[in-house]
């Protein structure tokens, strides 16, 4: 735990000239600056954990689906062995990390990992329980590729993580990346389950594995800058979230933000 004096310099210049504006003209809103003591539980970037859980868990199944491995003995004689491995830290740990996020005020993060977090848990779950005997996975279709029902999973994350690089677009380039990667692949997946065309699975399955390549790079480059304090692998924050971190070699300042409505609290990661 730490304190913060907020009768310290505001971090922000034009923040500085307001607060001194607001007191020669007598404002009492801006009185409680100078009698307020903050205590701040610092909290590490959860998208960290999120992102490694999420990459090694995409990659070993997309790497089946591009037909890398895996294809004589077939979908669930594969998949049930990589399922415990995708149940824990694709799913379990990546949940968490996404719960972790919550507390961090990041919603994105929030959504994101909650999301696959409980994805990688469903079907984990539903992986076992097909090696074990106890459920049936039918396909159907001329090389027995179709599977419908299954193919509304993608279908629904591929939506929604669409909506969330939408708005991943308005943080970092290392983000944005990797989930235009996975929504573009959980797409095509999806029309590669429905119809049973083979070939979509397999471009699936690449675009699936370029983001899980694109989540490793972001998670490493936001723990080096956590680790050592300024940019060393960059992941181009936008300009138009003036937020720090856009070259190799920026240290990182500003740990408060009044202007968030949260003084003493810094939003995000």
């Amino acid at each position: 735990m730490s304190t913060y004096e907020s009768s310290r310099a505001a971090p922000y210049p034009e923040q500085h000239s307001r607060e001194s504006n607001g007191h020669r003209n007598g404002d009492a809103s801006l009185e409680w600056r100078d009698r307020t003591r903050i205590f701040l539980q610092p909290v590490a970037a959860p998208s960290i954990l999120g992102l490694f859980g999420f990459a090694s868990s995409t990659f070993m199944v997309a790497a089946f689906l591009a037909g890398w491995y895996g294809q004589k003995q077939g979908n669930v004689a594969v998949l049930s062995n990589l399922a415990p491995f995708c149940l824990f830290f694709g799913g379990l740990a990546q949940l968490l990390a996404g719960m972790w996020c919550y507390k961090a005020r990041d919603g994105l993060g929030t959504a994101v990992h909650g999301m696959w977090g409980a994805f990688w848990m469903g079907f984990g779950i539903l992986m076992i329980l097909a090696g074990a005997g106890v459920l049936h996975l039918v396909a159907t279709g001329a090389g027995g590729n179709q599977m419908v029902p299954f193919s509304y999973w993608f279908y629904t994350l591929a939506g929604l993580t669409g909506a969330t690089f939408i708005v991943a677009m308005f943080k970092n380039a290392g983000v944005a990346s990797v989930l235009f990667a996975l929504a573009c692949g959980s797409a095509c997946v999806a029309i590669g389950y429905s119809t049973g065309v083979l070939t979509w699975t397999r471009v699936g399955g690449y675009a699936l594995v370029a983001s899980a390549g694109l989540a490793v790079y972001t998670a490493t480059a936001m723990m080096l800058e956590e680790s050592v304090g300024r940019v060393v692998l960059p992941i181009i924050r936008f300009p138009f979230t003036k937020r720090e971190g856009m070259k190799p070699g920026e240290v990182l300042s500003r740990p408060q933000a009044y202007e968030q409505g949260m003084p003493g609290s810094r939003i995000g990661q």
